[in-house]
């Protein structure tokens, strides 16, 4: 039975605080060890000579979004966090819309059915 599902393997590994070469385990879709060598995955992946960054966070995004009269933001959570994630953003933060006069609540409760009908990330409020 392999340890990791996935080993990303000599890539110049870049944290908050350092910079280094080595490899990364990724089980379940998350990363599970940082070291020097890596053994019993999978799968692995040839980072030799590319740096390997933590996802991007977007704090300021619109999706599915009314902007006024019949008009509403291209972008819904599937299309929207597709092409976050392929940008490099593992993280968006939707902006939810306050009407004026009203409480902020229904707002964030409609991002939030939104995202989880078709969000293909893990959206987070704030």
């Amino acid at each position: 039975m392999t340890q990791f599902d996935l080993a990303i393997r000599g890539g110049s590994i870049v944290t908050a605080s350092d910079e280094f070469r080595g490899d990364i385990g990724i089980r379940d879709g998350r990363i599970v060890a940082l070291a020097e060598r890596i053994e019993g995955a999978a799968r692995e992946i040839d980072a030799s000579g590319l740096l390997v960054l933590p996802g991007g966070i977007d704090s300021h995004v619109h999706i599915s979004q009314a902007s006024g009269p019949d008009i509403v933001m291209a972008d819904d959570f599937a299309s929207a966090t597709r092409a976050a994630a392929a940008g490099g953003n593992t993280t968006v933060l939707p902006f939810a819309l306050q009407i004026k006069g009203r409480r902020c609540g229904p707002a964030s409760r409609s991002i939030e059915s939104s995202r989880k009908a078709n969000a293909m990330s893990t959206p987070r409020f704030t």
